[in-house]
């Protein structure tokens, strides 16, 4: 289960997207260099033409080869979700998951077209299939939202089937089928005047996607859509009541955990998401693609739980801190997730320490921004005090 983003601004794109994984699972966030065409290239469960690859940042489980959510160079990024549709998953031979495709469209792709050219063209050549939840021996099929920073692209999957549509002011996916008949483009079964939705499996449970998608969508398209990268980490925040913990506000005013557990009614299913001993936010990332090339690409990712997490600023796709791809890392990040989902009065006591880093590393990071010379002196002392408050939670 997972959230992804992204709201269209007057003179760039603002996207995020939290990782829902089985508790425990280990996400790291890394940057992979570019490589020339040439050979073969070994993903999840197939080996296919290397087409070669830009720069990428990649938030990935440790055990899967592809991404969750990332961004490459050429400022395109891209986030997938978990749907449930009428084909089986299971009975699809091992091919291309979810996450080798936003992996494979960000290596090849300069915008978003051309990534929604990538992914849909992959499906059509493999197809999908495979284990894409190790701990609970699950496939499934994937959507797609792919921005940069004039366009994005909202792809839905079943199998090799797929439709796809263009996101005017904003998107927001969740884990569900949307796509109805305002689909643009579509693989070769899907003909014209066709409801995406009678792909959809009808045994699946829409209040799942649907609470979630009641606090995002309105958020990257209503009429007070989020401002910026700050608004996004208050709503990759959201437990359920509203978004909170924007970088540079009250670092007291928290927001509770969710007090149901996977309820009837879908109560406990939030943002952030806190299903105990099921399914946990492994990992946030927000992107902010600039349309002026003068001005720098910027990210900010967040190991673990974002309520209980640092959003780091960094300036992709170089200068990004090594620590955040070591699994210890991740590690003492969930150490506080678990602290706060037994006792959540404990959010507090962590907000107070980890919110006034945060504040600090965001202004900073924005009077630096422009000057490219200072990024990786930047991003090295920001992990440094990031380590700093988490040394001092542990104690």
């Amino acid at each position: 289960m997972c959230d992804t983003v992204c709201s269209l601004q007057n003179d760039r794109t603002l996207f995020a997207k939290n990782s829902d994984r089985p508790v425990h699972e280990v996400q790291l966030i890394e940057t992979f260099g570019a490589r020339s065409p040439g050979g073969s290239i070994a993903t999840q469960y197939l080996e296919i033409e290397d087409r070669g690859a830009s720069v990428v940042l990649g938030s990935r489980p440790a055990w899967l080869w592809g991404f969750e959510h990332g961004l490459n160079e050429h400022r395109v990024a891209i986030g997938n979700e978990r749907v449930f549709t009428a084909d089986d998953a299971a009975a699809a031979e091992p091919a291309l998951i979810g996450m080798d495709l936003v992996r494979l469209g960000l290596e090849r792709s300069r915008t978003a077209d051309d990534a929604l050219d990538v992914v849909t063209g992959l499906l059509d050549e493999h197809g999908q299939g495979g284990i894409a939840d190790a701990t609970n021996d699950e496939a499934y099929f994937s959507s797609f939202l792919i921005a940069d920073p004039t366009a994005a692209w909202v792809i839905e999957t079943s199998g090799r089937s797929w439709a796809a549509k263009p996101a005017d002011t904003g998107a927001a996916i969740s884990n569900r089928i949307a796509l109805g008949t305002d689909w643009t483009r579509a693989s070769a079964d899907v003909t014209a005047g066709d409801d995406f939705d009678r792909w959809r499996d009808p045994k699946s449970w829409a209040a799942l996607a649907d609470i979630r998608l009641a606090c995002t969508l309105p958020a990257v398209t209503g009429a007070d859509r989020v401002r910026d990268a700050a608004d996004l980490a208050a709503l990759m925040r959201h437990h359920g009541e509203r978004p909170w913990g924007r970088p540079g506000d009250d670092s007291t005013d928290v927001s509770a955990l969710p007090r149901e557990q996977l309820g009837s009614n879908g109560e406990g299913i939030t943002v952030c998401m806190h299903l105990r001993n099921y399914q946990a936010t492994a990992a946030s990332m927000i992107c902010e693609l600039p349309a002026d090339g003068d001005e720098p690409l910027r990210a900010w990712v967040a190991p673990g739980s974002p309520c209980v997490s640092v959003f780091v600023p960094v300036f992709p796709p170089v200068a990004v801190p090594t620590a955040l791809g070591s699994t210890a890392t991740w590690d003492r990040f969930d150490t506080l997730r678990e602290r706060v989902e037994k006792d959540p009065t404990e959010l507090l006591a962590i907000r107070a320490v980890l919110g006034p880093i945060e504040s600090e590393l965001w202004a900073e990071a924005d009077h630096i921004s422009h000057d490219p010379g200072q990024h990786a002196a930047f991003v090295a002392n920001a992990w440094s005090d990031v380590d700093r408050g988490l040394e001092q939670l542990s104690a």
